[in-house]
Formats: C-alpha cells, structure tokens, sequence
C-alpha cells in the first residue's frame, strides 16, 4: 500500500509541512490539490500543446535549436533517453523557460524563449502557466523549508531567477514495432530542485520504492504530483528523496491514446551554490555530504549524461 501524501495547499503551510516532509522523505514524492492554478488555464495550456503536437514534423522541427541542448523551444521524438538507458524515448517535447530582460546578470545562462507562430495564443497561454507554476512551486518549497526548520521564505533568493522549464509533453500511440523494450520515459532521477506536474491522471507514472518495487502514483484530475529532484535530494544530503521514475506504456486500448502532461522543473538559480544544510549532516559521518557545486555546473553535468548537452 502506497501512503504517499495527497494535501490541499490551501491549508495552513504549518499543518501540511511536515505530513509533506514525510512523504518526500519517504518515497519523493506528494500530491497537491487547491494548488492555485486555475483549472480553464489548465485546459487551454492543454489545447494549445495538443495544437502544436498536431503541426506536421517539418514544421515542428524548424523551431529546434541546434546546440541550445534543449532548453529551449522543441525536441524530436527519439532524442533524449535516460542516464545509462540503451534506448531513447518515446516521446516529444517543448520547452519554456524564463525571459529575462537585456543585460540581466543571468541572462548568459538563459536564452530567450521561442514561439511557434502557427498556434494562436501559444504564447500567452503558456507564458501565464510558467507564471501560475512558479507561484504554486513557491509555495511547496515554503513548506518544505518550514519541515526543515527554517523560515517559510528560506528558498526565496535561491529560486529568484531561477532557470525553471516548463516541458510540453507528448507520447504519441504506441506504434507497431516500437523498440522492444522502449518504454515513454525510462527510469530516471530529475535533476532540478522539486517538480510539479499537471497531467498524472493518466495511468503509467510510476515510482521505485525503497523495497525496490515499482508503484503507481495516484492522482486526481487537475492535482499537482510534485518530486523531489537531484539538487534539493544534494541541499538535504539525502533527507528528502530524488527518487527513481518512469513512466511505463500502457496495455489495451490506452496503448492506442496519445498521451499529454506538462512538468515544470523548478530550479535554483545558476550561480546558487549547492552545499548540504547543517542539519542534515550526521554528526558521526555515516552520511558525508557531497562537494558544493553551482547549480548551472550541476546542470550541465547531468545534460551530458542525458545526450540533452
């Protein structure tokens, strides 16, 4: 039976904390209701990204950006695969990031966003969603800071700025003669500081427990599922969980379904350094803490390893 936590944000931060704590802590992973965006925001982003997926593939690959390692606009079905994965996914996505102004001290680490003109009202649609994300992401890491025993607004200066992307997913049907043992997202780990998922209704989400079995996670429509990732797994020297997911093909007639979701990867800012928080190094030294490293290093470090760099 998985007990993984299922809590309203609009609850008091200080009754949910630690109930969130726990799970994080336990299988890396929550789900969050009354998360605050808007549910026909929802459904337009939906629309949208399901317009853009229906382009024809010339179309689609014109807004990919050679060398941009994928962080911006549109990646081709059977690019990334996960770290150690002989095989690629089956999946395509598209990429928003964060438009910073000219001369922004960061900006070297952020290029600007691409639009894809053919689909009306792509833009602002999705650029209202990133915005929507931020705000629900912020409030998540307000409670997780208040778990850890710190102000509620501890995570504020490392996430101000922070090179978020908000991915537009879609899993075409399962086509005859898929790669045998190709699967929509191999086992991975994410790499950024939390994510936050819309589009987990859809059954194949799966993660790995700690007794190494692998199980569903559950979620009602519109419901955030939220992990936690690498560099916030690294900032609590392991307390809160980064933990191993996929997302499986599925049998019968949802094989012949496309599937959508948007995670938004919510990450610290560039040149944040990422070093374990006191209290969650153990004293004795059973668990030594990892070097610090910037969170941009860090990035670019875990790009490579998923042929996105």
């Amino acid at each position: 039976m998985i007990n993984i936590a299922s809590v309203s944000l609009a609850q008091p931060l200080e009754t949910i904390a630690d109930e969130l704590g726990r799970s994080f802590g336990e299988y890396g992973f929550a789900v969050v209701r009354d998360h605050g965006i808007p549910q026909d925001l929802i459904e337009e982003a939906e629309a949208v990204s399901k317009a853009f997926f229906a382009l024809p593939d010339d179309v689609k690959r014109a807004y990919k950006i050679a060398g941009g390692g994928g962080a911006r606009g549109y990646t081709p079905f059977g690019t990334e695969k996960a770290k150690d994965a002989e095989i690629f996914d089956l999946k395509e996505f598209w990429h928003v990031g964060r438009d910073l102004p000219a001369g922004h001290p960061l900006a070297e680490f952020m290029a600007p966003n691409v639009w894809p003109t053919e689909v009306e009202g792509f833009r602002e649609t999705m650029s209202a969603l990133f915005s929507a994300f931020e705000v629900a992401g912020g409030r998540v890491l307000e409670a997780i800071a208040l778990h850890l025993g710190r102000p509620r607004d501890f995570f504020a200066d490392s996430v101000a700025d922070g090179n978020s992307v908000m991915r537009l997913l879609h899993y075409p049907p399962l086509a005859e003669g898929a790669p045998e043992g190709a699967i929509r997202a191999a086992a991975h780990e994410d790499i950024n500081t939390i994510t936050l998922l819309l589009g987990a209704e859809e059954a194949g989400l799966e993660l790995l427990a700690k007794n190494g079995e692998w199980l569903p996670i559950p979620a009602a429509k519109g419901a955030l599922v939220i992990n936690v990732g690498d560099m916030l797994q690294r900032q609590t020297n392991g307390r809160l969980r980064s933990t191993t997911h996929r997302v499986v093909n599925p049998r019968g007639e949802a094989a012949r379904r496309a599937r959508y979701s948007m995670p938004f990867f919510l990450h610290f800012r560039p040149d944040f350094l990422i070093e374990a928080l006191p209290e969650c190094i153990d004293t004795e030294g059973a668990n030594p803490p990892p070097p610090p490293i910037t969170a941009h290093d860090y990035l670019m470090q875990r790009l490579r390893e998923i042929n996105l760099a």
